[in-house]
C-alpha cells in the first residue's frame, strides 16, 4: 500500500462529512491543489499519471468521509473519455451522462435530455454517443435540480446548443462502464469502512446496564459480521484496481465485475448492521452516520447493481468452462 497516499488521502477528506448538499468547492480545491482530482490521467490532460491502485486509496478515503466531489466521473470516466478522443480536458469538475439519454445532433449542435447526470450543475457534460465523446457547450445546458437517497446531485440535463465531438475506440463503453463501475466499488468500500468506525466507536461509547454496549455479545457478533462484510468489499475493489493496473480496464472485466457485486452486497449489510448498533439515533438527520449510509444505499446500484454484476460473473465463468474457471478467478496464465 502507498503509506504516503493514504495519509495524504485521509488528511484531505478528514472534514469533508457535512450535513450540506451539492458540490464542495473547498474540497475540490484541495484536491486540484494536491494532484489528486485528475489522479490516473496523463500529465498533458492535468493528471498526475497514478495508477488504479492509488486512486481505489484516494476513492476509499472520499467513501469514508462522504465527500461531495465528483472524483470518479471527473478522473476515472469523463477525463478518460474525452482524453481518448484528442478532446482537451477543461479545467474544474467533469461528470459523464449515461443510462437514459434522448439525444438528437448534427455534427456541431445537439439537442434533447439527459437524465440522473451526476453533479451536473457544478461539472462540465461529457457524453458518449456510439463511438463519439460529446462536450457539452455550458451555455447551451439548462439543469433541473435532482439527487440521489444520499442527496448527492443526479440532475436532469437539457441540451440545445453547440457540442464539441470526436470519434473514439469501439470498445470505449464498455470500458467506461467497467471504470464507473470500479470507482464505485471503491467508494462503497470507503463508504462502509467509515460506517463501520462509526458503529465500533458508538458502541464503546454507548453504555447501557451499567456497561457499554460494545461488551454485548450480540453487539459483538453484529460488528464482527459489519467488519468481515468491509474487509471483502476492500479486498474485492483494491484486487479489481490492482488488476485493471496489470491488464487494462477491458482485461479486468471479471475482477472488476466481482468487486462491484460484492461491494454492493456488503453495502446493504453493512448499513443495516450500523443502523442495528445506533438504535433510533442513527437514524436522524443530525447524526452523521446517514451521511455513509445513505451513499451506501444510492451506490449500490449505481453503475450496475448486485444482480446486473454477477452476471456478468456467471456468464463469464460459464464461458471460461472447466479448464478455463481457475485462470478466470486467479488471473493466472
Amino acid at each position: 500500500m502507498n503509506t504516503e497516499l493514504t495519509e495524504l488521502a485521509d488528511s484531505v477528506f478528514a472534514d469533508a462529512a457535512s450535513s450540506d448538499t451539492g458540490f464542495d468547492a473547498k474540497l475540490w480545491a484541495t484536491l486540484e491543489e494536491t494532484g489528486l482530482a485528475r489522479l490516473t490521467l496523463p500529465g498533458d490532460s492535468g493528471g498526475s499519471e497514478a495508477s488504479f491502485a492509488d486512486a481505489a486509496i484516494v476513492l476509499a478515503a472520499a467513501g469514508a468521509h462522504a465527500a461531495r466531489v465528483p472524483l470518479v466521473e471527473t478522473d476515472l470516466q469523463a477525463g478518460w473519455l474525452l482524453t481518448s478522443a484528442g478532446i482537451p480536458v477543461p479545467d474544474g469538475p467533469l461528470t459523464i451522462a449515461t443510462g437514459d439519454l434522448d439525444i438528437a445532433r448534427t455534427h456541431e449542435r445537439a439537442s434533447g435530455t439527459l437524465r440522473r447526470v451526476p453533479w451536473a450543475r457544478s461539472s462540465s457534460v461529457v457524453m458518449l454517443a456510439g463511438d463519439s465523446v460529446l462536450l457539452f457547450d455550458p451555455a447551451g445546458l439548462t439543469v433541473t435540480d435532482g439527487s440521489n437517497v444520499a442527496e448527492e446531485p443526479r440532475d436532469t440535463v437539457t441540451v440545445d446548443g453547440p457540442v464539441t465531438a470526436a470519434s473514439v475506440g469501439d470498445h470505449a463503453g464498455t470500458e467506461l462502464r467497467l471504470r464507473g463501475a470500479l470507482g464505485r466499488a471503491c467508494l462503497i468500500a470507503g463508504a462502509a469502512r467509515g460506517a463501520l468506525a462509526s458503529s465500533v466507536q458508538y458502541a464503546g461509547e454507548r453504555v447501557q446496564f451499567g456497561r457499554p454496549i460494545g461488551k454485548l455479545q450480540a453487539i459483538q457478533q453484529q460488528l464482527a459480521l459489519a467488519a468481515s462484510e468491509v474487509a471483502a468489499a476492500g479486498a474485492a475493489a483494491d484486487a479489481a484496481a490492482r488488476a485493471a493496473d496489470a491488464d487494462g480496464v477491458l482485461g479486468a472485466r471479471f475482477a472488476i465485475a466481482s468487486a462491484k457485486a460484492r461491494a454492493s452486497q456488503a453495502a446493504g449489510e453493512v448499513a443495516r448492521i450500523a443502523h442495528q448498533v445506533h438504535g433510533a439515533i442513527g437514524f436522524t438527520r443530525e447524526y452523521d452516520l446517514r451521511l455513509v449510509t445513505t451513499r451506501l444505499w444510492a451506490w449500490r446500484d449505481e453503475d450496475g447493481s448486485e444482480a446486473e454484476w454477477n452476471d456478468v460473473v456467471g456468464t463469464m465463468a460459464l464461458e471460461a468452462g472447466a479448464d478455463g474457471l481457475w485462470p478466470l478467478i486467479t488471473g493466472a496464465p
